[in-house]
């Protein structure tokens, strides 16, 4: 394949991506997105192999390494669960930094990779692959610690070393030194060795940034590394002149930040404090003392009150949350919601932009169950809405409907925005206990008087309330 056709393939692919990306800005969209994402990739990935960088000698090794990643990818997509997705998306952004790590070094050790450059162009090179292994392992390692929170294999609480910030700020300054002493290195021997330091420096770097993140702040974390996967991917298309690593690198990267933007917002946070890491440590603590604490009894409900309650009701907004996924309900969700809807019920739901464990998780849960998309409106949309509301129905979710965080401010989520659904006639919490969430903090909507708790595992308890809403 010329490189003339290498170049219009990548052109082609290029303008699906970006047309990708359209698609998946809204749900109604997002099948056909998808596909353009795919016929995009393989655009890229034939243009490619078939392109006169690769010779006919690495075909089989190339050929191997698709049916491998193919075949990974396939099993993992056939096994893995809803609930689950939040830590495959945060170990596949592991493997985009692992990736452009050991790009890096191939192409700083082989030598014909940096035969044509000189003066510099020499410099600027190994500028990129410095900044491109950097920002690699800080990806990889912080990935690998977000799925070991996600899936509960390391505890969601925060780990605050003593003078942090004063470490991270002398990790930068041994790093730029690094990167002066890499540039002025006159073999690849004697660069090697202050590329070893900062690489070791990152994967340090990124496992502290993200275990002093709190759990209630890991769909920050997910955007955020999404978006240095992307910066990751673009460094290696400058180390490889790839032109289309770089720009699809870049709407990774750029789209990457944009959503942790947003995901700030919706938490209350810093955008410069996510870049910079080591933010929302708070997050995870239990109410300080001078706090204001939960008060008053708790009221609980059966299924066949639920039901009765939902189906007097003209009024009600669905809140759900990651409980929701972990029972698999969302179907008897979407049962129950067209059986109201049927008697003339006016049935939403709520979607907080942090429910579940990354952004647009429910929204795909929802979507996977055929529930409406003109039914399924964001928090803003809704909130004015819930005092004319008979039911808030709330599904496995607890921080984003805490009423702590409008009204404690010495509570550690304080200034959040949440779904206000205290303010319906009626809220029905749907939970197995009274534990806290997934931030740690205690919920003072449980003990309101017009608040009920519908204990037990959101799938069996929905199946009944569907029961006898059918009966």
């Amino acid at each position: 394949m010329s490189v003339t056709l290498v170049t219009a393939a990548y052109l082609a692919a290029t303008i699906l991506f970006i047309l990708s990306l359209g698609g998946l800005s809204h749900p109604e969209s997002s099948r056909r997105g998808n596909l353009y994402g795919i016929i995009g990739m393989a655009i890229a990935v034939l243009a490619t192999v078939f392109g006169p960088q690769v010779t006919s000698a690495g075909y089989a090794w190339i050929i191997a390494a698709l049916v491998i990643g193919g075949g990974v990818g396939l099993y993992a997509a056939r096994v893995v669960r809803m609930t689950q997705m939040p830590e495959l998306v945060a170990l596949m952004h592991s493997l985009v930094g692992l990736a452009a790590m050991l790009v890096g070094f191939a192409n700083y050790i082989d030598p014909a990779a940096s035969a044509h450059y000189t003066g510099a162009a020499k410099s600027i090179h190994e500028i990129e692959i410095f900044i491109g292994i950097l920002i690699g392992a800080v990806t990889f390692t912080g990935s690998v610690i977000a799925f070991g929170k996600l899936s509960g294999k390391i505890g969601g609480s925060t780990l605050l070393l003593p003078g942090r910030h004063w470490l991270n700020l002398l990790g930068l300054l041994v790093v730029i030194w690094m990167g002066r002493e890499f540039v002025q290195a006159e073999s690849i021997a004697a660069g090697m060795t202050p590329l070893l330091v900062m690489t070791v420096i990152a994967l340090l770097f990124g496992v502290h940034m993200v275990m002093a993140i709190g759990g209630a702040d890991m769909p920050v974390v997910i955007s955020m590394l999404n978006s240095y996967s992307g910066w990751a991917a673009a460094a290696t298309g400058f180390m490889l002149s790839n032109d289309l690593l770089i720009v699809v690198g870049a709407l990774v990267g750029s789209s990457g930040a944009i959503l942790s933007y947003i995901m700030c917002r919706a938490m209350n946070r810093n955008f410069i404090s996510v870049i910079a890491g080591g933010f929302g440590s708070e997050g995870g603590a239990p109410a300080p003392a001078g706090g204001v604490q939960p008060a008053g009894e708790v009221n609980p409900i059966l299924a066949a009150e639920t039901a009765e309650l939902l189906s007097d009701s003209k009024n009600v907004i669905i809140v759900p949350g990651y409980g929701m996924a972990v029972a698999q309900a969302q179907h008897t969700v979407y049962e129950i919601t067209k059986v109201l809807r049927d008697k003339g019920v006016n049935v939403r739901f709520g979607i907080h932009p942090v429910a579940g464990r990354m952004p647009g998780h429910m929204n795909v849960l929802l979507a996977e169950a055929k529930v409406p998309y003109d039914i399924v409106l964001e928090m803003d949309e809704l909130n004015e809405d819930f005092p004319t509301t008979d039911v808030a129905m709330i599904i496995g979710a607890n921080d984003i409907v805490n009423p702590a965080a409008e009204e404690d401010p010495a509570s550690p989520i304080a200034g959040m925005p949440v779904l206000q659904v205290w303010k319906a006639k009626t809220s029905i919490v749907m939970k197995r206990s009274m534990a806290t969430g997934y931030a740690g903090v205690d919920n003072p909507l449980f003990y309101k008087d017009n608040n009920r708790m519908l204990f037990g595992d959101a799938k069996k308890m929905l199946d009944e309330v569907l029961a006898v809403l059918k009966a």
